[in-house]
């Protein structure tokens, strides 16, 4: 495959958090995805105050261990083994349901001969979405191999998130591509790892289809029996790239999808807004960074998500630094637990500090952060964090950031950040 990057939906990278924090999950993911997205930014930004550890790889944490979710880079890279339809359970069917029987005999005739050791499975109109599960051996190594099945909207950014390549910034893997097929579905085909600071061998490997009425199945296989917690039995996954792209795109799998509760028209009286200010887009807060930065950085990689957060890489001719930004609209209710050890300037904003470890899976990484609230009702909160890495899980490149806290702190404080208030 060749390569291409891009991409991170909030779904799939708390997925990945809670995945790799604790337990497999397998099951279960598609339930975990589907409260995280019923309940809102509200519950996400409360959900960002206390994950640290083994999430610091997989997200972008801030001072406290914030966790901050940005969302077009695809925080691991994976596909959920069972993402939950957005659907309303109980709701209207456009297609009669599809047990969870008849997805796993699918699914085990779809794949080339070999024996089948563990199977579960839910239907299309399970509340937590239609999944099956196999551990499959080919002769060469039994490997676990899931499917899952959901509807989205077409064109929509979580589409884009699902079909483009990951950042390499944030997520390493050997390859991937993307390709549009002649009914107009969108397939991305991607070779990495469960873990994405590798620690481990267990190698992931998935395929996402989103076809252009918004149906998405999506593959995953290992070269383990299991997810996590199991040795790996082969090199690689059993299936090719091209028979990831033959199983994902098989017929069968557009009627599963018909089968999903179709969604409940919101209420006519619900509330349209909670009155925070629009969120700044990813554009101009990397626009205001970059404008902000010391003149002897050298900019060698960049970009910003589509609202809330940007980053950019930097060097000063002593090795890459990355430096990243969160800019955020009504965090005020989660003021006392990221300030409570901080201190409040004469203008009332609220700052904390942190120097530390950055990667507690990969030795020597630093993360320097300063986080800071504006006074107001509108909980303006500027968070910047700069590393001794060029990347994500990458190894060092210097001794410390780029950046010193005193430059971070002048950055975080900066008037320039009002006009995105």
């Amino acid at each position: 495959m060749s390569g291409n990057q891009d991409q991170d939906p909030f779904e799939e990278r708390l997925t990945a958090a809670l995945h790799d924090t604790g337990g497999v999950f397998r099951a279960d993911r598609a339930a975990l995805v589907a409260g995280g997205t019923s309940r809102g930014r509200r519950a996400r930004t409360r959900r960002r105050a206390g994950v640290l550890g083994g999430v610091a790889g997989v997200a972008l944490v801030g001072v406290g261990g914030a966790l901050l979710l940005p969302s077009d880079e695809p925080g691991t890279g994976r596909p959920t083994a069972a993402t939950a339809s957005p659907s309303a359970p109980g709701g209207p069917s456009a297609a009669p349901p599809v047990s969870g029987g008849t997805i796993l005999k699918t699914l085990e005739s779809l794949l080339p001969g070999g024996s089948f050791s563990e199977r579960d499975a839910r239907g299309s109109d399970d509340k937590m979405g239609p999944y099956a599960h196999v551990v499959y051996d080919d002769g060469e190594g039994a490997a676990a191999i899931d499917i899952g099945f959901d509807r989205i909207e077409p064109g929509s950014t979580r589409t884009r998130d699902l079909t483009q390549c990951p950042d390499k910034t944030f997520v390493p893997y050997d390859d991937c591509a993307t390709s549009r097929l002649p009914d107009g579905s969108v397939l991305r085909l991607l070779q990495g790892y469960e873990y994405p600071d590798r620690r481990v061998d267990t190698k992931l490997w998935s395929a996402d289809l989103v076809t252009a009425d918004g149906q998405h199945v999506t593959v995953s296989e290992w070269n383990a029996p299991a997810q996590k917690g199991a040795a790996t039995t082969r090199e690689d996954p059993p299936l090719s790239a091209q028979e990831l792209k033959a199983l994902v795109t098989a017929d069968a799998w557009r009627a599963v999808v018909d089968g999903v509760p179709a969604a409940s028209e919101p209420s006519a009286s619900a509330s349209p807004g909670d009155g925070r200010p629009p969120a700044s887009s990813g554009t101009d807060i990397s626009k205001t960074l970059l404008g902000l930065l010391p003149e002897k950085l050298n900019v060698v990689g960049k970009r910003g998500q589509e609202t809330e957060f940007a980053y950019v890489v930097v060097d000063d001719g002593r090795g890459a630094s990355l430096v990243q930004i969160n800019v955020q609209h009504g965090m005020g209710d989660v003021a006392g637990q990221l300030y409570a050890t901080g201190e409040t300037l004469p203008d009332g904003t609220r700052l904390a500090t942190q120097q530390g470890n950055g990667d507690d899976r990969v030795p020597g990484v630093v993360m320097w952060t300063v986080d800071t609230m504006r006074p107001g009702s509108d909980g303006f909160r500027v968070v910047i964090s700069a590393f001794n890495n060029g990347a994500m899980h990458g190894e060092p490149t210097r001794e410390t950031p780029a950046l010193t806290m005193e430059q971070l702190r002048e950055i975080a404080l900066s008037e320039e950040w009002e006009e995105l208030r």
